[in-house]
């Protein structure tokens, strides 16, 4: 009977967890064209609804119902699977994420997590990578060289910007001892967050993330004024929208790996306090609650750069994964193993 209920919890902490997902990606195109125009002294959306917060319903009702359009001479099968893949990956990378503390119900516990694998981080990295080849499909199977160029251009700088990423994990990972995002979490207890003791290694996986779900100033992939519309050019109707939901699911799980990693996840100062005069049930929703802050913190930081910066120059782009990224990483690596080094042998 415990196994029953246990699997029945995990799946609708699943079905929560795919609703928030898309709920934060149509709001997420909301807030965007908000923030954009509080920055160009604008407007925005303010016609659908009060404040115009109906807006990304109209949107998405206007992706379902606008005419369905496969380009004579795409490959069909092909120009279906790119879209489907690229928000099958972006949905599939929330599983390890730890949104908050065990609830106890009624002397149940309830894991706020789909599950907690002892490789967890190597899992994350494993899905952002697999996100290049639903850009890549589509840019090849549109048999449009505009397309074309943007697949190109995106899968270039998703394997360049990847190994700074992976190697500015790799000095987090020599100070937690662990690739399990569930123990990162529970390591950063309080107010012990790893970005005070990885501030370069934050920075340098922040300007990754933001190449990775191709957010200006690295949005080469889909270029307007160079590419007409990148990858995808020639889609249309929910298979666009698929796209376009893609990248703000990948911002909004982008920003939830880092507040796990860096920023604490769901710990904050006077957790303990809060958890003890609240209850078992209350205290952890809290923590989940900081954690969402945290996240919306990070989104909104992704929308100030994009309507801030302009975007670089694809020579630039490569010149600062290679030639800055990487050797900074590198040295961060070298800089944490003897600081790690140097306070193991003095006792600290």
């Amino acid at each position: 009977m415990g196994s029953t209920a246990d699997i029945l919890i995990k799946i609708g902490l699943i079905l929560i967890i795919f609703v928030i997902s898309l709920v934060m990606a149509m709001y997420s195109t909301y807030a965007e064209r908000k923030v954009a125009a509080f920055f160009q002294d604008r407007i925005g959306p303010n016609r659908a609804g009060p404040w115009g917060i109906l807006q990304p319903l109209a949107d998405g009702g206007k992706m379902f119902l606008k005419e369905e359009i496969i380009p004579t001479n795409a490959t069909p099968f092909l120009f279906i699977v790119g879209p489907s893949l690229a928000i099958l990956t972006a949905c599939i990378g929330s599983a390890v994420i730890p949104w908050g503390q065990t609830m106890v119900i009624g002397g149940h516990s309830i894991d706020l997590q789909v599950t907690d694998i002892n490789v967890g981080v190597l899992y994350i990295f494993g899905v952002v990578s697999l996100g290049v080849y639903g850009v890549m499909i589509g840019g090849w199977a549109s048999n449009n060289k505009y397309s074309l160029l943007g697949a190109i251009r995106a899968a270039s700088q998703n394997i360049s910007y990847e190994i700074s990423m992976g190697l500015s994990i790799i000095a987090l990972l020599m100070l937690t001892g662990t690739l399990s995002m569930r123990e990162i979490a529970e390591q950063q207890h309080s107010w012990h967050w790893n970005v005070l003791r990885q501030p370069l290694g934050f920075i340098l996986f922040i300007v990754c993330a933001f190449a990775e779900t191709n957010r200006t100033p690295f949005d080469l992939p889909e270029c307007e004024t160079e590419l007409v519309g990148g990858y995808h050019t020639e889609y249309s109707s929910m298979k666009l929208g698929f796209y376009l939901f893609a990248e703000y699911i990948n911002m909004f799980i982008s920003s939830a790996v880092m507040a796990t990693l860096y920023w604490g996840g769901y710990n904050y100062p006077g957790m303990d306090w809060v958890l003890a005069h609240t209850g078992p049930a209350i205290g952890p929703l809290i923590g989940v609650g900081v954690f969402f802050i945290k996240i919306i913190s990070f989104i909104f930081f992704f929308m100030w750069v994009r309507w801030t910066i302009p975007r670089f120059r694809y020579d630039q782009l490569m010149d600062l994964g290679w030639k800055i990224l990487i050797p900074l990483a590198i040295a961060n690596i070298v800089l944490t193993g003897i600081g790690s080094t140097l306070l193991t042998h003095f006792g600290f």
